[in-house]
């Protein structure tokens, strides 16, 4: 365990993983565990992990995260329930939940990233990026947004 929180620790410390805190949305405290990491370069996690054709929404997520770091967001991780959002991202007075996926047309997987997002019980944005999406722009208040669009806007 010593040898591998060394490990982790030289890579956080040579800025090729940063590490997002978990955070509890109700009760509005970080989580002391199950945290993620995030590779800065996805080339160099292909190259450790191997090509895994299924991977797409991992990669997406994880630039997803470096855009709203470069972007000027602190960003966590959030839970609500048993349920993860992908990121909570906020800047001064602005908070913004975003869940990250591949596709969202099959109807399971869309009610899987809405669910998060609906359980949360305040007024801020709420956001699905997702690279395949043949929805409408809005569900029940969430934008769904193209992960292109997303990428290439200015906010």
């Amino acid at each position: 365990v010593q040898t591998i929180s060394a490990y982790i620790d030289a890579l956080l410390e040579s800025y090729i993983f940063y590490e997002v805190k978990r955070f509890d949305i109700k009760g509005k405290d970080y989580l002391r565990t199950l945290g993620k990491y995030y590779i800065v370069d996805p080339g160099l996690r292909t190259y450790l992990l191997g090509n895994r054709g299924g991977d797409v929404g991992h990669i997406l997520e994880n630039i997803v995260y470096f855009e709203l770091l470069r972007r000027g967001y602190e960003v966590a991780i959030g839970k609500v329930g048993e349920k993860e959002i992908d990121f909570i991202a906020t800047k001064m007075n602005e908070k913004r939940y975003i869940q990250v996926t591949d596709n969202m047309n099959a109807p399971e997987t869309r009610a899987r990233e809405l669910a998060p997002l609906q359980a949360v019980q305040d007024n801020y944005e709420k956001t699905v990026i997702a690279m395949d999406c043949d929805l409408i722009s809005d569900v029940d208040g969430i934008k769904i947004v193209k992960a292109l669009d997303f990428l290439l806007s200015e906010v």
